[in-house]
């Protein structure tokens, strides 16, 4: 018997995650977001070690406890999960595009901007340089997916640090002709 659950954004990354991969320790879910949607996607650790075990009662995963070890329990996609995930990706998705950024929060509430770039600039060019390496690594063939986000990411990061750039260099200018007036 299963349960009749909504299913959630976190549960959608949960059967997607799982169909990337086969089999996880809720652990290892936690590890694989960090490492992918992590980039654009925020949640609660907490929340990928109770969903599994909240999918599998509702008949999307199975579940098996390791015997030995840790005893940690595993789950994998069953046939239920697999097409609430294939219908899901199915559906439009009309919704626009969320930004949470705090320094974009701070300059709308008014923060000195030039103070604002040279911290931002630092954090987007680590960032750019982070998506640029794995960039490098896409074989070009498989699922288009990741690849596609990390484009996008790329797409983003690069328009941000133009942003930023173009305020610490306006900054500057005006240092530079404060001085001269001295």
């Amino acid at each position: 018997m299963t349960d009749e659950i909504e299913l959630t954004p976190t549960s959608y990354i949960v059967l997607g995650l799982l169909s990337r991969h086969g089999e996880a320790s809720p652990y290892d879910l936690k590890q694989m977001a960090s490492v992918s949607i992590g980039h654009f996607w925020t949640l609660p650790h907490s929340q990928l070690y109770a969903e599994p075990a909240r999918l599998a009662r509702a008949g999307y995963l199975s579940e098996e406890q390791e015997q030995h070890g840790r005893r940690r329990k595993r789950y994998s996609l069953v046939r239920r999960g697999r097409q609430a995930l294939d219908e899901w990706l199915a559906r439009l998705t009309p919704e626009p595009y969320v930004l949470r950024d705090l320094a974009l929060l701070k300059l709308f509430f008014g923060a000195d901007v030039g103070e604002l770039a040279e911290g931002q600039l630092e954090t987007h060019r680590r960032l750019l340089a982070e998506f640029e390496a794995l960039a490098g690594l896409d074989p070009g063939a498989g699922p288009r997916g990741p690849w596609l986000a990390l484009d996008l990411g790329l797409k983003h990061e690069r328009a941000t640090v133009s942003f930023w750039e173009e305020h610490a260099r306006k900054r500057e200018e005006k240092r530079q002709a404060s001085r001269a007036r001295r």
